[in-house]
């Protein structure tokens, strides 16, 4: 549920916007760690903070919030619009350097070079693979007991079957799919990617229900689908790659496809077909994450501000406040440069907040070595929920 892809186009921060000035922040005295010691770790919220609070969008729900009303709240500034077309998106499960499908009714192939289209044949097979030829072109396979060429294609190929799911095999597991997968290069010579091209509603099929509970309350589920929708718009219109737009995983939006359908996040997305919101006239860059602990925090642009969440503490939101207390020997074994932990200091804050917010910048002061590190840092290396945190330790 990680939204955090730095924005490929920053939108201007403009006089009098949306994005407040984070208050001042005095530095708090630094937590003493005794030798032999746990380190208590209290922490708020699920993730970077930025934007739609999932966790959040559910109370606010409960509360009686629309969709719309929810992501004006989580998107202040933003105009709700609508678009359609398709999407591009990488399989990064797929590592294999080909394509293989199973074999279904309708199963098509294109050579994307010539243009040309073929019904695969019922011929016995148990599997059809799109892999490397010589130069730019593709061949084409078939397995029974053993492999068998079947022919070769001018260019990249891609399956698909009429609007049919195709099933696709990987090194991780079998996974069916909506509309087109292709088999491509990015560059001569470089390993083949595995891309799903599909409409984006149907996308967004295999987003929501990964990324928030489908039981959910109608109006926040169909808030996640409009988020997601628009940060798919957005990713299309900064792709990350020339052969696919956007990733499958928490890089962007997690996407299991066809298998990981639900109805009640297919009813959702027909609720908002096609919508949207914007910025400036384009799709807004709508992060999102799985809880706000309270407070949302400032992203890369200005509808990404930071504000009170009035919505994100309900009773079901067990990572609004959590705890966990460690060994001060792992964060010795991650920082072996600073011997042993004597204190952990915080520097700066975000200044919004319980402790005054989210961590920025903390010190670990050690017997060798002091070493300064980023909230986000310390955050991903000792694998926290989130950044806004405050310490507590004693002797064992």
């Amino acid at each position: 549920m990680s939204r955090s892809r730095v924005a490929a186009v920053a939108v201007a921060l403009v006089a009098g916007g949306l994005a407040a000035p984070s208050p001042s922040y005095a530095a708090e005295p630094g937590v003493d760690v005794p030798g032999n010691a746990w380190v208590t770790i209290q922490g708020h919220g699920y993730g970077h903070g930025h934007g739609l609070s999932q966790y959040g969008a559910e109370g606010a729900a409960r509360q009686g919030l629309t969709a719309q009303q929810i992501i004006d709240f989580y998107y202040p500034g933003t105009a709700a619009a609508t678009v359609t077309g398709t999407v591009s998106v990488k399989i990064t499960a797929d590592t294999d350097n080909n394509t293989v499908v199973l074999p279904r009714s309708g199963l098509q192939l294109s050579d994307l070079a010539s243009g040309a289209t073929w019904t695969l044949p019922a011929n016995g097979a148990k599997r059809w693979r799109l892999s490397a030829g010589a130069g730019a072109s593709s061949r084409v396979s078939y397995l029974t007991g053993t492999w068998h060429r079947w022919r070769t294609l001018a260019g990249d190929g891609a399956f698909r079957a009429g609007g049919k799911p195709v099933t696709l095999v990987t090194p991780a597991g079998q996974v069916r799919y909506r509309g087109a997968l292709r088999s491509v290069r990015p560059a001569p010579g470089s390993k083949r990617d595995t891309v799903n091209v599909l409409h984006l509603d149907n996308y967004l099929r295999g987003v929501v229900p990964r990324e928030m509970p489908a039981s959910w309350s109608p109006a926040a589920v169909q808030a996640q689908a409009i988020a997601a929708r628009t940060y798919a718009a957005y990713e299309r219109a900064h792709p990350l790659s020339n052969t696919y737009q956007i990733c499958d995983t928490t890089s962007c939006q997690v996407y299991g496809g066809y298998s990981a359908e639900h109805p009640d996040a297919n009813a959702a997305i027909r609720a908002t077909t096609g919508r949207i919101q914007t910025y400036a006239g384009e799709p807004a860059f709508t992060q999102f994450s799985a809880s706000s602990g309270g407070w949302t925090s400032a992203g890369s642009v200005a509808y990404l501000s930071a504000k009170k969440d009035p919505y994100d503490g309900w009773s079901g939101n067990a990572v609004h406040t959590w705890s966990l207390k460690l060994d001060a020997s792992r964060i010795e074994r991650l920082w072996p440069r600073i011997g042993n932990l004597r204190a952990i200091r915080v520097v700066s804050r975000d200044g919004h907040g319980e402790w005054g917010g989210r961590i920025r910048t903390l010190v670990l002061d050690g017997g060798r070595a002091d070493v300064t590190i980023s909230g986000d840092d310390f955050r991903s290396r000792l694998g926290l929920r989130s950044t806004w945190l405050s310490f507590k330790a004693a002797r064992k």
